[in-house]
């Protein structure tokens, strides 16, 4: 669902992002109010998690991959607002460091999981969850449901973006310029998938740590995610543990050997042995014998420090894999910190002074 650079034209990614400008912006408003809440840690903490979780991929039949986003707990715990920036920080750091998404597809990467996935996924939760206490087991339904309905809803998105491309970017031969696949091929590839393993994993974590959380910290689970309760200060230390936890288990995301449906690289179009995964993962239709011209160039846009969270300095990928984890996780958690203390400061924040005359 990382969509790379080369297979959105410029057209598309600009109109994403401008898309998407909206939604940063509310949400940025959002947390400036709630600055003296539990909320920011919460939003460091959910955010470093949603970039581990998506480290752990799937094997789907065909050869492909996919991942949950954790964008079902993300709404139900921080509401859609918070939500979309924590989700939108982990897709940021994932594409500038490791080159897992493409920088100029940041835009719509974000729209599609962080804003329309949070926003689908919070719709969910609320309406299957209202008026219900805390502690109601319809909640860890309405928990699950959200992201498995916000993560389909995001592959959906991923799928029309991708297979518009060779309807409205082609040369004058009609040979596609991005991606190459049209929409009757897109939509079944990213959709298989969602719908079944990446959907019901989603699913499960989502409802599991929200049921966790009703067992053991009930306070961070309000009546009203926008108007979370205050939790004390150690009340978010075993989620933290939990998050240690993942980021030592994340090679085994390293399973999963296939690339996930849309996003091969350059040199994949190569070689003889990813055209054929290509072809398995596509209704059994080849690509094109020629990479994309607007593929080609654009896919050399960035090239991240990191790429394929695999560091060059090691040459051992569990290792690697494992340190990309932390190094991610941490550099998220830093941004959020720094943030919090940026917009603390900020005149936007400053309440005007009432002169009595």
């Amino acid at each position: 669902m990382h969509i790379p650079d080369g297979y959105l034209s410029p057209v598309t990614c600009a109109s994403l992002f401008g898309a998407a400008t909206p939604f940063w912006y509310a949400g940025l408003r959002s947390l400036r109010r709630r600055l003296h809440t539990r909320l920011i840690p919460l939003v460091s903490l959910f955010a470093a998690f949603s970039f581990v979780v998506m480290m752990f991929n799937i094997p789907l039949p065909g050869g492909t991959s996919a991942h949950a986003v954790g964008i079902g707990l993300g709404a139900a715990l921080l509401g859609p607002w918070a939500a979309m920036i924590a989700v939108s920080l982990a897709l940021g750091i994932q594409a500038l460091l490791f080159g897992d998404g493409g920088i100029t597809a940041l835009g719509a990467n974000c729209f599609n999981m962080a804003i329309a996935g949070c926003l689908c996924a919070w719709g969910v939760y609320r309406l299957v969850a209202f008026r219900t206490e805390a502690t109601s087991r319809r909640r860890v339904v309405a928990c699950a449901l959200g992201g498995y309905v916000g993560l389909n809803v995001a592959a959906l998105l991923a799928g029309i973006e991708l297979g518009v491309q060779p309807l409205l970017f082609h040369d004058a031969s009609g040979a596609p310029l991005f991606a190459p696949y049209p929409l009757h091929i897109a939509i079944p590839a990213m959709m298989i998938g969602h719908l079944s393993l990446a959907g019901v994993a989603e699913m499960v974590i989502s409802g599991g740590v929200y049921a966790f959380l009703q067992k053991t910290n009930l306070s961070l689970l309000g009546s009203n995610a926008e108007r979370p309760q205050a939790a004390g200060p150690g009340s978010l230390r075993p989620l933290w543990v939990g998050l240690a936890i993942l980021m030592i288990l994340t090679p085994l995301g390293l399973i999963a050997t296939g690339t996930a449906w849309g996003e091969w690289a350059p040199k994949d179009w190569r070689s003889a042995a990813k055209r054929a995964e290509i072809q398995r993962a596509s209704s059994n239709i080849a690509p094109p014998a020629r990479i994309p011209a607007g593929l080609e160039r654009l896919a050399s846009v960035w090239t991240a420090p990191m790429p394929d969270y695999a560091p060059p300095l090691f040459r051992e990928p569990v290792f690697g894999y494992f340190l990309s984890a932390l190094t991610g996780g941490g550099l998220i958690i830093l941004v959020c910190q720094t943030s919090l203390w940026f917009l603390r400061g900020s005149p936007l924040r400053r309440r005007p002074q009432h002169h009595n005359s």
